[in-house]
């Protein structure tokens, strides 16, 4: 923990460069399946041997800058890897894993694949012995891409597990078969191999990947032509066809899963002492927070950092559409309930929707008979904003994130989502809804400079407190503001919140001195925001 600020002395600015707004985290997961691994006893003989494959390429093209793996193993994606071998030595894997499993029904998914990984093993490496055999020579390198492509199309999710499988990937943005963008962590942006050999070979992978993927059902089809997912490893998938001209599929990854608000502080300056300070009270006293900002601003980060303020053994719930949060898996709060929507599929019922559909506005309902006084909402961005504040308005530390322009606009969009409720919703119910449910409401901003050299800066940039209703009025302090970089600074002292805040050990006076420096109050933030914009 830092030491505390000084009110009445400013920190002073080292300028330097900022460090990278993610830290990459590498990981080998290079290790070649051992042959020596296989069920016990006689083995069933394998079907007959298929038709001759072709081989693969001798040489590899040099790799396209930014399409490395930082795996310790070659890559696929690096190599011309030929997928008509790909896919004929999978079908020949997949029938003598069927062959192996006909008299063992009954076996566990990870005896399954190890056994799967074991003959890809063996069939990659009789047809590169038969490749040599010929005089054709193919590298270490290229047996391993093509044993990786071989497994990813067996269990993964084909060509796209390659860039699943690089850690300093954090976007993927595909438009048919063959256009592919890749955003990595450090702010480059790259193209990527083709994902399939078709449209309609990657929609099938898709497809594929809807039934068998995810705790609850999900599909993609002609009726329905989208899907929202999350994938095996926890990022969020979003499919469109039909629509569109060609497919269009996004790919976020969540790199920052189980991350603190200390964290946030001092590895990636999202925000100062000051902030997080108070943050941490405000998780203390039970405060309702509303996390509010544009798409990639950091909403979901900031929520899972202050999820981690919340004691260890208290019961909560999570609601989503899509699980994206994973507070389930950090292992920190092992009475989490994680609660997913479900989509509805076949003929409408009475009430003209779907049969077997469950949103967040049914389960919220729910959420209230589970003896839980906290309940976080992922996103709100439909009518399931009026039971949410519902639910508000009767609990204590509950939380969610809003996508919104600016901060002046979060109340706005808080009504407008609240009159697609139903024709009984009116604009003055909506915000006295509102002022009544909330006690926070944060917004984080982003500043992207990718496009011309830069990264994407993301900090808090205001916390407003909401007062409640004055006449029909919503009251609100602006607690933290804007400072000469647009980062958060010390405007206000709160309000109605005080006395809560004193409670749990927090004097917001320690703020006085900055409020009192005027245009001179920069906040605790440790250096300057290093964009380039500034620097020019």
């Amino acid at each position: 923990m830092p030491a505390e600020p000084d009110p009445n002395k400013l920190p002073p600015w080292q300028p330097q460069n900022a460090p990278p707004a993610v830290v990459i985290r590498q990981h080998s997961n290079g290790r070649r399946p051992e042959v020596a691994f296989g069920p016990q006893g006689s083995m069933p003989q394998p079907p007959a041997a298929p038709e001759p494959l072709p081989p693969p390429p001798t040489s590899a093209p040099p790799a396209q800058a930014g399409n490395h793996r930082a795996t310790g193993k070659a890559s696929s994606a690096r190599m011309n890897v030929d997928y008509e071998a790909v896919r004929r030595l999978r079908r020949q894997v997949s029938d003598e894993l069927s062959a192996v499993l006909t008299n063992n029904a009954n076996v566990s998914a990870d005896y399954r694949q190890a056994e799967g990984e074991r003959l890809a093993a063996r069939a990659v490496r009789e047809y590169v012995d038969g490749l040599m055999r010929r005089g054709e020579p193919v590298s270490d390198a290229q047996e391993q891409a093509l044993l990786d492509a071989v497994a990813a199309d067996l269990f993964g999710l084909g060509r796209l597990q390659l860039l699943l499988d690089d850690p300093t990937i954090i976007n993927i943005h595909v438009l048919g078969c063959d256009h592919v963008r890749i955003e990595r962590s450090t702010g480059e942006v790259s193209l990527g191999p083709p994902l399939a050999d078709t449209d309609d070979e990657l929609i099938a992978m898709f497809q594929t990947l809807a039934m068998r993927a995810g705790s609850t059902e999900r599909s993609l089809s002609s009726t329905k032509p989208w899907l929202d997912m999350q994938l095996p490893d926890g990022s969020r998938l979003t499919v469109v066809y039909q629509v569109s001209v060609r497919p269009i599929a996004t790919i976020r990854r969540h790199t920052l899963v189980d991350i603190s608000l200390d964290e946030l502080r001092d590895r990636y300056e999202m925000m100062d002492v000051l902030i997080s300070n108070f943050l941490k009270a405000a998780m203390r006293a039970g405060f309702n927070i509303m996390i509010a900002g544009l798409a990639d601003a950091g909403k979901t980060t900031m929520l899972r950092a202050l999820s981690r303020e919340i004691p260890e053994w208290e019961q909560f719930v999570t609601l989503e559409e899509s699980r994206e949060l994973q507070l389930e898996k950090t292992g920190r709060h092992p009475w989490v309930m994680s609660l997913e929507a479900r989509e509805g599929h076949g003929s409408r019922g009475a009430d003209g929707r779907p049969t077997g559909e469950v949103t967040i506005a049914d389960l919220i309902p729910l959420t209230l008979r589970m003896s839980t006084q906290r309940i976080i909402v992922g996103e709100v961005r439909s009518r399931e904003i009026v039971p949410m504040l519902q639910a508000m308005s009767t609990s204590r530390g509950s939380m969610c994130t809003i996508h919104a322009r600016n901060p002046r606009a979060v109340m706005d969009r808080i009504i407008e989502l609240a009159l697609s409720h139903g024709n009984e919703m009116r604009v003055d119910l909506a915000r006295r809804m509102a002022a009544g449910a909330l006690d926070l409401i944060v917004y984080v901003n982003v500043e992207d400079e990718t496009k011309i050299g830069g990264r994407k800066l993301r900090y808090v940039s205001e916390i407003v407190e909401v007062g409640g209703m004055a006449e029909d009025r919503l009251v609100s302090t602006t607690i933290f503001g804007p400072g000469p970089d647009g980062r958060a600074v010390p405007r206000h002292l709160p309000e109605r919140l005080r006395d809560p805040l004193m409670r749990v050990g927090y004097d917001p006076r320690e703020l006085t001195g900055y409020i009192a420096a005027g245009e001179r109050n920069l906040g605790a933030w440790v250096r300057p925001l290093a964009t380039i914009a500034r620097r020019r």
